[in-house]
């Protein structure tokens, strides 16, 4: 039986849906880290001082995202053990978060701020746009799921 087929003993929309939140926002910050700061070497967390600099923030970001990912599995797992976990629901949330984080970070960290760029190139038009267009379908997607999700079936 799974965990959404199991008969909820209490509906927590509000936990299924945070959950899903956070573990989305500590995902995408995850993935960000390591393909983005470390992989391609793209850009550092905070690019407007010295290398050194840049690795601490990367490091303070990172422990950003295990904290986020950490609480959102805390929370999962009490959903589990209430039989009260809503998978869709909590999916939309992860999508969520996702799109909320790197929207985020495209237009305030990016843009607003300028505490780094996608990448430093001649033309970040494309790149802002991909990054940015992407994470507005992922947050869309994610909220009308919420939506859809946030009465309990019968």
């Amino acid at each position: 039986m799974t965990a959404e087929a199991a008969p909820a003993v209490g509906h927590r929309p509000a936990q299924n849906a945070w959950s899903g939140v956070l573990f989305g926002m500590g995902l995408i910050a995850f993935v960000d880290e390591v393909v983005f700061h470390q992989l391609l070497h793209w850009h550092h967390f905070y690019d407007r001082g010295t290398s050194d600099l840049g690795l601490v923030s990367d490091g303070l970001f990172h422990a950003f995202s295990w904290f986020a990912t950490v609480a959102a599995l805390f929370l999962l797992a009490d959903l589990r053990r209430r039989r009260a976990l809503r998978l869709r629901r909590w999916a939309g949330g992860v999508l969520t978060g996702v799109g909320a984080f790197q929207l985020y970070d495209g237009l305030v960290q990016h843009k607003l701020l300028g505490l780094h760029q996608i990448r430093y190139v001649d033309d970040l038009l494309p790149y802002d746009l991909a990054w940015n267009i992407s994470a507005a379908l992922l947050l869309v997607v994610g909220v009308v799921i919420l939506i859809a999700t946030r009465r309990p079936r019968p």
